[in-house]
């Protein structure tokens, strides 16, 4: 490997290290059958569309995370029903929270090797998107917070929201790398600055996070099938 070419590499957390969205999806499913029992005739398309837009309505509010996807859950069955919900209803969906906030964190293939391969030479950051003790201890669970120098757990992430994190790590962001799944949040706020991404795209992921990576980026975004060649593409890049 030659001089390295990275002063820091970010990484994110949720369906790049490890899978977080088929919780989300087995959450829906489960809404959908007790939205059929409360007698609302709604197809799995309906359904997914209102949850979406009270889930987009309500970021502001909550931000990211189960806890809001839950409370966007419950406005959304109150809508739905006009209000006749039932107490037993909303206890359900408080143990579909608590289940997905408890579930196991399972790894991705690659994930593990590849930040032991890296975090050898490079820095690493994690920077994720939701609630801070949710995704801390998901870290922890991961069995990969040892590989981490620093941890950031945002609201969002814009172009402005890593400037923040750049500038008070001493990072400029020319040498600079994210690695993520979400075109929307890891990889076109970070080319934006100046920097550089990796995009591993997820099989599942939430419809708000897909964006289209625009034709022409050069060699400031490479995209990767998989974790397992991570570590070898960003030795390449550097030599």
């Amino acid at each position: 490997m030659g001089e390295r070419r990275f002063d820091l590499i970010g990484i994110d957390g949720d369906d790049t290290l490890w899978h977080n969205e088929r919780d989300y999806v087995e959450a829906r499913e489960r809404f959908g059958r007790m939205i059929a029992l409360s007698g609302v005739a709604a197809g799995p398309d309906e359904l997914t569309e209102a949850i979406n837009r009270t889930e987009l309505q309500n970021i502001r509010y909550y931000g990211y995370g189960v806890s809001s996807f839950v409370l966007s859950l419950i406005e959304t069955a109150i809508r739905l029903t006009d209000g006749r919900i039932g107490g037993r209803d909303i206890a359900e969906l408080l143990e579909v929270a608590k289940s997905m906030l408890t579930s196991e964190v399972e790894l991705f293939e690659g994930a593990r090797e590849a930040l032991e391969a890296l975090s050898g030479t490079y820095p690493l950051a994690l920077i994720t998107k939701g609630d801070l003790l949710h995704q801390r201890s998901k870290l922890e669970r991961s069995g990969l917070a040892r590989h981490f120098r620093h941890v950031e757990v945002v609201s969002h992430k814009t172009p402005d929201v890593y400037r923040e994190i750049l500038s008070r790590l001493g990072v400029e962001p020319s040498r600079f790398l994210m690695v993520g799944n979400s075109p929307r949040s890891d990889i076109l706020p970070v080319l934006a600055l100046g920097g550089s991404a990796v995009h591993v795209p997820a099989a599942l992921s939430w419809a708000h996070e897909e964006e289209e990576l625009p034709s022409g980026l050069g060699s400031r975004c490479v995209v990767l099938r998989s974790l397992l060649d991570l570590a070898d593409t960003i030795s390449e890049w550097s030599a």
